[in-house]
């Protein structure tokens, strides 16, 4: 959805707050700046509002979106319908045999003809936006320095270069001066927030920053990126710490009187690289999502005062090979009953079925079969005529063969928290495989009985109920869904891939043919009687 033509973009401030002023930082990270736009949904969803936002690299497609009035969700949506062979236009054939006339990967016409029209990206209404300082961060390589152009001056050549990093798009002449990315030079310009007076800076980081050496070419050019923007945001950030140093001796360094807090969120591990959407090892809609429970996590921990000043901050772990895949289950479901069985019914005699449509990720596979509670990852959405259809989880609860209180069953727990016109539901599913006949492996493992909860966790109270169910076809969507992660070469894919399949054939045979007794444990967040009801 766009704003009207004068219309400030989404998350400016309206007016000059009582409180702090802030500073919305939008660094690069290539094509996988979709992350990024995740982060602001949840930026913006708690009315954080800023006086002053600052892209670099391709964190300006970004902010060009805002500024040309598209509000997060629809860039959101933009980034999800991006095809990826619309970012490529080929150089001429000289570039590509003679080593002395290469200049760069790509050319930039697919970006100017293809890319900015599809993610809505218009000119005139940037530079057409007041009440609000915009700016974009450039490589001048004539002097070898940033240059910050103000949205007033923003144009599709500073855009094009600004997103021009050495060998992969050729530089922009304007004026006369060659023009690039500025992602060696610094990935972020917190200093050009502070001096204009923001004091309180939000910054969405997706830059790498793991501490072993990886090889091979693609690895090589990034790391030497890395190296650069993390150790230009280092520098920025002892900055910072000195200024409030001398804010803390009564100094008033910029006008400051009090000291400057930076707020960050920042993947856990290094994202996939670029090369991952153009193999489809990764898509747009997975790093939205991505960036939006990394966000949500901040959120859930953060402190007043931010994140400290000092290089751990930045620090990530490299990710272990893991595995993700995609499910849907649907059945019959009501509101105003509480038990599954009878949920069902209802709703098949009234012809309403809920759909929870899933995604789990688990980003260990070693610590996940390791883990006596076999966690991993949820996201997804959820589909109910009465209330909405495709409304997104905000959070989410995944376990495999989780123990019980009773040493002859476990659970497959599906949860997932959304919202919906102002209002927290939690959707709480299990699948509850017993010791028992073989027979019964195929309705245990597929059946999923469900509370619908009025509130943010499965404590809340019960508002409606059913039963979801995966079939055949289904089964079979689900594997062709299932992708390795973080495994590099056929053999590494090959043993993630039986690890999981190996635990997950182990748990159905102790289950059904040896009926092995598991150790009990309490059961934590769910109802201690079954939900399914009559269904028993």
């Amino acid at each position: 959805m766009s704003m009207p033509a004068n219309s400030l973009p989404q998350g400016a401030a309206a007016s000059t707050p009582d409180g702090p002023r802030r500073a919305l930082i939008l660094p690069g990270g290539g094509l996988r700046l979709s992350y990024a736009a995740g982060a602001l949904s949840e930026i913006f969803a708690r009315g954080l509002t800023f006086q002053h936002m600052d892209a670099t690299s391709g964190g300006a497609l970004n902010l060009a979106m805002l500024f040309s009035g598209l509000g997060i969700e629809e860039i959101c949506r933009r980034w999800r319908t991006l095809r990826m062979r619309d970012t490529f236009s080929p150089m001429p054939l000289a570039n590509y045999l003679l080593p002395s006339r290469f200049v760069a990967a790509s050319a930039s016409k697919s970006f100017r003809k293809k890319v900015y029209p599809h993610l809505g990206i218009d000119f005139e209404r940037i530079r057409a936006v007041e009440g609000i300082q915009g700016t974009f961060n450039l490589c001048d390589f004539s002097t070898k320095t940033n240059r910050v152009v103000s949205h007033r001056e923003m144009t599709e050549d500073f855009l094009v270069a600004g997103m021009s990093l050495p060998a992969t798009l050729p530089p922009v002449e304007v004026d006369g001066v060659h023009y690039l990315d500025s992602g060696f030079i610094q990935d972020a310009n917190l200093m050009e927030a502070v001096r204009r007076g923001a004091s309180e800076l939000w910054l969405i980081w997706v830059m790498g920053n793991v501490p072993h050496y990886r090889s091979g070419p693609l690895n090589a050019y990034v790391q030497m990126l890395e190296m650069s923007a993390n150790s230009a945001l280092i520098k920025e950030m002892q900055h910072i710490r000195e200024i409030n140093e001398r804010i803390a001796r009564g100094e008033q360094p910029y006008g400051h009187r009090q000291p400057i807090r930076l707020h960050l969120i920042k993947p856990r591990h290094p994202l996939p690289l670029d090369l991952a959407l153009y193999t489809g090892a990764i898509t747009h809609d997975e790093l939205i999502e991505m960036g939006r429970a990394d966000a949500r996590d901040y959120f859930a921990s953060m402190t007043p005062e931010g994140v400290p000043l000092e290089p751990e901050t930045l620090k990530m772990t490299a990710q272990n090979p893991g595995l993700q895949f995609k499910e849907t289950m649907a059945g019959g479901f009501a509101l105003g009953v509480g038990e599954a069985a009878e949920g069902q019914a209802r709703g098949k005699r009234q012809n309403q079925r809920l759909v929870m449509h899933a995604q789990v990720r688990i980003d260990d596979m070693t610590a996940f079969v390791r883990d006596p509670e076999h966690r991993g990852q949820l996201t997804g959405s959820i589909d109910f005529a009465p209330l909405g259809m495709g409304m997104e989880a905000t959070t989410g609860v995944f376990n495999l063969f989780k123990p019980t209180d009773d040493p002859s069953m476990t659970f497959m727990v599906y949860e997932l928290g959304f919202q919906h016109e102002g209002k927290d539901y939690y959707l709480a599913g299990r699948k509850e495989v017993r010791n028992g006949s073989i027979f019964r492996l195929w309705p245990e493992t597929t059946t999923l009985y469900t509370r619908l909860h009025e509130g943010t966790d499965a404590s809340a109270p019960v508002i409606g109920a059913g039963t979801l169910s995966l079939g055949v076809a289904d089964l079979m969507r689900l594997l062709s869904t299932v992708r390795i992660t973080e495994a590099n070469g056929l053999s590494a894919r090959l043993k993630t891939l039986c690890s999981f399949f190996t635990f997950f054939a182990r748990s159905l045979w102790d289950t059904y043919v040896r009926h092995t007794r598991k150790s009990a444990t309490p059961v934590n967040g769910l109802s201690e009687n079954p939900v399914k009801g009559s269904q028993e």
